[in-house]
């Protein structure tokens, strides 16, 4: 017999404002119950609607009003391992607005601001992705680079906690470097996993775009500054291996199609790759894309690499969340990548287009592309 569900046992009952302030304290919301998930929601409102970024589900779902209280709920059935942003969007005399759980103190901020987080049964933070007090930790600084191909870039370099003149390091780019620190926290992912030996020491470097959307979609000029400018400006300031297995880049979303299309630019050069949920629009007919004319030179870009797929790296992580529009793309992109030789390894999330998303594949994706120190060797 399948147990009743918290809410219901409420709803059965005889309701009066004691006993559903009973029913809230002491609760951690929403209430996962297997797969049952209850979204809470209490006060006087018109309409009450659950607004979540799961493509596939009605991005909109009423909440119902329990008769005689101000407490609305939903129930869906959300899969184990699943983490969900959400956000309540409340229908009050005429006007409306959008807001976080306030009976959730759980929370994922972005450049636009915070949601609120769904854990389902079976979710867990990484603790990997939590400052650990017996971690070294390493160093940022500011670097100013003034480019021939795009002008004057701003960015931050991460040095290891080991850091040392005599040694060498690997070298990994990060397309949107300040959102990686910021929402995703790289720096103590890098800090822990050092400690741990899980990857190498190795000095990463932060770069930042301020027109992302038309440098990170297959711009020459874009690839040619990090190709042929930074990364030897690094290597006369920094001891870094001369090794295109010695050599990462990576990004996400617009990031990721930067990162492919500077590798595919200059072939052989860039021995590593990680590409997180990345925006690989395509069509299989015509040139128009349903996503919009801001995706129209990377249409074109993929367009291209479906036809003539060629190897660009030695090895490729790809990741991306299943509850994403991007998924059907991003598995399309896979045994394209395979069949061409190199090596890749692709991940699935129960999760969204997020940052935190990109956060926890950051361990598996890193330590597959460039492993410990026991086990890396370039020579």
């Amino acid at each position: 017999m399948t147990a009743r569900l918290a809410i219901h046992k409420l709803i059965d009952g005889r309701l009066d404002a004691a006993r559903v302030q009973a029913f809230l304290n002491g609760r951690k919301f929403p209430i996962v119950e297997g797969t049952s998930v209850t979204f809470v929601w209490v006060g006087h409102a018109d309409n009450v609607q659950l607004r979540h970024w799961i493509y596939g589900l009605e991005s909109s779902n009423a909440l119902v009003r329990v008769a005689g209280t101000d407490l609305w709920y939903l129930t869906l059935e959300i899969p184990h391992n699943s983490r969900v942003e959400y956000k309540y969007e409340i229908h009050r005399g005429g006007h409306s607005g959008w807001i976080e759980d306030p009976l959730n103190p759980n929370r994922a901020r972005d450049p636009f601001g915070a949601n609120s987080v769904l854990q389902s049964e079976g979710y867990e933070d990484p603790t990997w992705t939590n400052p650990d007090p017996v971690t070294r930790p390493g160093v940022l600084e500011p670097f100013v680079f003034d480019s021939n191909a795009l002008g004057r870039r701003t960015g931050q370099l991460y040095l290891p906690a080991r850091f040392r003149r005599s040694r060498q390091y690997p070298l990994l780019v990060v397309h949107d470097g300040s959102d990686y620190l910021k929402y995703a926290g790289m720096k103590t992912v890098l800090d822990n996993l050092i400690h741990r030996l899980e990857i190498p020491d190795m000095i990463v470097a932060f770069t930042d775009s301020p027109d992302r959307l038309q440098e990170y979609a297959n711009d020459e000029r874009h690839a040619r500054y990090l190709t042929e400018e930074l990364v030897p400006d690094l290597a006369k300031r920094f001891p870094l291996y001369d090794q295109a297995q010695a050599r990462c880049i990576m990004g996400a979303s617009f990031g990721a199609v930067a990162a492919m299309s500077t590798a595919y630019r200059f072939p052989g050069f860039w021995g590593r790759l990680l590409v997180q949920s990345g925006s690989f629009a395509f069509t299989d007919i015509g040139k128009r894309n349903r996503r919009g004319p801001l995706f129209d030179r990377v249409v074109e870009f993929v367009n291209q690499y479906r036809a003539q797929p060629r190897a660009v790296s030695e090895r490729v992580f790809v990741s991306c969340g299943v509850y994403e529009s991007l998924i059907y793309e991003n598995r399309s992109m896979v045994p394209l990548l395979s069949a061409t030789g190199m090596e890749v390894r692709f991940v699935e999330a129960r999760d969204g287009h997020n940052w935190e998303n990109w956060r926890d594949r950051l361990r598996e994706g890193m330590s597959w592309l460039m492993p410990g120190p026991l086990m890396f060797i370039y020579e």
